[in-house]
């Protein structure tokens, strides 16, 4: 299967458990894999055939600055859903999620969650 990469956007959110993330909010990282065939779009050089990576953007832009939620499981829930609804040529998509300052006492790069949705 052909893949398209989204990888590196960076959002400022309020996501998180702890109220001191909600009111002062940090900065995501999310990266995404769209799999779907691309041959078509690619022969024919026709955006129809394939994802407009400005719309997908916009649509995960919506979800990572919209509103505050707990988790980077339900983050990259919700990205993963609104590819494949909106999308109905793609049918795999993988999602990562990294907050890179979690709240957590210790040196580390960051936490994050990569999921995998088929159609």
């Amino acid at each position: 299967m052909d893949k398209i990469y989204m990888n590196g956007l960076e959002f400022y959110g309020f996501h998180g458990v702890f109220e001191e993330e909600n009111r002062l909010g940090q900065r995501f990282y999310t990266d995404v894999v769209m799999s779907l065939p691309l041959q078509k779009a690619g022969e024919d050089d026709d955006l129809r055939a394939t994802v407009n990576y400005g719309e997908a953007y916009d649509r995960i832009r919506e979800i990572m600055d919209g509103e505050p939620v707990q988790l980077l499981e339900t983050l990259a829930e919700r990205i993963a859903k609104a590819l494949l609804d909106n999308y109905p040529a793609v049918r795999e998509v993988q999602v990562k999620v990294t907050k890179p300052n979690p709240p957590i006492k210790g040196p580390m790069n960051g936490v994050a969650v990569e999921i995998v949705r088929c159609r």
